[in-house]
């Protein structure tokens, strides 16, 4: 199994981080990509892949900590996407829930970045949330469809999901798949083709049942591999082959 999307760097797991990490190597995570959400977190999940061997790194700015970022940055970010290990810009978007920084911010910075990524050859890690049409609409105008990539924690519909679809992108699939209110993403889900889904936590957020609301970790993508086995008429062991093979050929790993 790979997660493709984790923020081990976070404050979540100072107390455990190098025991928990252990643990998930040993219960059968062959690797999992860390995911950039600031530039703080960008530096710090470097420092990871250059500690832990099967840890890869996804760099960029998330659309909430896009307010005070400088084309310094830019150029931090363009330099650094140069390292072996660092296989994506992300995670990058727009999120309306918290709608802070302003919608311009975010789109400006948004757009910046899809740039950046084609600049330097690099996938992209897509944060969407309740911005579907304005993150549709920018990377038609970006040019994502020249950038591969993925729209992470996908929780929009099956209909949406074709808009993605005919850009070529990716979907990372979580926790959230087993909720019972999930409704909308298992239909979804059951809609994507199985060659373009990736498994993925998000952790310490978005724990699956039956641990919701506690610590998330890669232990928990055994949760998510069961409903998915469901929902898409494929044994366990199918779910994880194909995301896998997704995953790798996406990120190059």
């Amino acid at each position: 199994m790979i997660d493709s999307h984790a923020h081990y760097d976070d404050d979540a797991f100072d107390e455990d981080r190098e025991e928990l990490l252990s643990s998930v190597f040993e219960s059968g995570i062959r690797k999992i990509i860390n995911i950039g959400a600031s530039m703080k977190s960008c530096r710090t999940t470097i420092a990871l892949t250059e500690k832990f061997e099967n840890i890869y790194a996804a760099i960029g700015v998330h659309p909430s900590d896009t307010k005070n970022l400088t084309q310094s940055d830019m150029e931090w970010l363009c330099e650094k996407s140069r390292l072996e290990k660092v296989v994506a810009i992300g995670e990058i978007g727009l999120d309306y829930y918290w709608d802070k920084p302003d919608r311009e911010t975010q789109k400006k910075w948004f757009c910046r970045q899809l740039a950046l990524a084609k600049e330097v050859g690099l996938p992209v890690v897509i944060h969407s949330r309740e911005a579907a049409a304005d993150t549709i609409s920018i990377m038609r105008e970006c040019g994502a469809h020249e950038i591969p990539g993925v729209i992470h924690c996908y929780s929009y519909s099956k209909e949406t999901a074709r808009e993605f679809l005919d850009m070529g992108y990716c979907f990372g699939i979580g926790g959230v798949l087993t909720f019972k209110n999930a409704k909308k993403l298992k239909e979804a889900v059951a809609y994507i083709p199985m060659d373009k889904i990736l498994l993925e936590t998000d952790c310490p957020y978005l724990a699956p049942e039956p641990n919701r609301g506690k610590r998330n970790s890669s232990l928990n993508i055994p949760y998510i591999v069961q409903v998915m086995s469901q929902i898409k008429g494929i044994s366990e062991e199918e779910v994880i082959r194909i995301t896998s093979e997704n995953t790798e050929r996406l990120f190059h790993i």
